[in-house]
């Protein structure tokens, strides 16, 4: 386990934090202590693991199987023109290394399946999901689910994206049983229907609006603090500039 203590060097680092009552030294403490793993260094992950790691969360995990490539730099900004070529796992752990060297990355550069999932969710505290592809959306969830991890999701499209967070292995304060990804979404849709980024088009800004939103309902799990989006998909629609929220349930 990470040794919690914080150093003089991070009292000053994270003094903006510590001096919120709702976090304070004992919420950065619990943020010191986390171990996250983030699914995908790329457009969502990206975001995720800049904020994270300059919020102060102890371990990084990062799942990707990919190299940068140039057209990945619109959106994607833990890499610059220099890592063309490079894993983005790698990438990755360089950057967050200049962001933050207090905090310990864990590479995995492989493709998660629903046959590696579960080792890999069971040594962390909390996943985010930055994937663009349901197999691998369901292949999270199911481990998650399994494990009793709490999943941070999101996905994104064009000028538009979505977030919410997964604890379907405990009960809400209406004693029901969290929804799960499956409730939200029971089967994926038919192989074409939702083209991907390359195909279709993002806006690179939106990752970013998206991700970090992610960033902070994470930091919101490990801190134990506010109310995280459990059984709520946030929306949010930039060509609009509009939130809306709809509730879900366990079906």
């Amino acid at each position: 386990m990470t040794n919690a203590v914080l150093t003089d060097e991070e009292l000053e680092r994270y003094a903006r934090h510590i001096v919120l009552p709702e976090i304070g030294g004992p919420g950065q403490q619990k943020l010191k202590r986390a171990r996250v793993l983030v699914i995908g260094a790329g457009g969502l992950g990206a975001p995720v693991l800049e904020y994270l790691a300059a919020a102060g969360v102890g371990t990084l995990g990062i799942v990707d199987d990919d190299t940068v490539s140039l057209s990945n730099l619109q959106r994607q900004v833990i890499h610059g023109s220099d890592a063309i070529g490079m894993a983005k796992t790698d990438s990755a752990a360089a950057a967050i290394k200049r962001i933050n060297p207090n905090v310990a990355v864990e590479l995995h550069r492989l493709r998660l399946s629903a046959e590696n999932a579960p080792a890999l969710v069971a040594r962390y505290d909390v996943v985010v999901d930055g994937s663009d592809n349901f197999e691998t959306r369901y292949a999270v969830a199911d481990a998650c689910e399994a494990q009793g991890k709490p999943l941070v999701h999101a996905a994104v499209g064009r000028f538009d994206g979505s977030v919410t967070v997964l604890k379907p292995f405990e009960a809400g304060t209406d004693g029901k049983r969290n929804p799960s990804y499956r409730d939200l979404f029971p089967e994926a849709p038919p192989e074409g229907l939702v083209p991907s980024c390359a195909v279709a088009g993002i806006v690179g800004a939106l990752t970013g609006v998206i991700g970090t939103l992610q960033a902070m309902e994470t930091i919101k799990l490990i801190a134990c603090i506010g109310e995280p989006l459990i059984g709520r998909l946030l929306l949010y629609d930039a060509l609009a500039a509009r939130f809306e929220t709809i509730r879900y349930k366990a079906t």
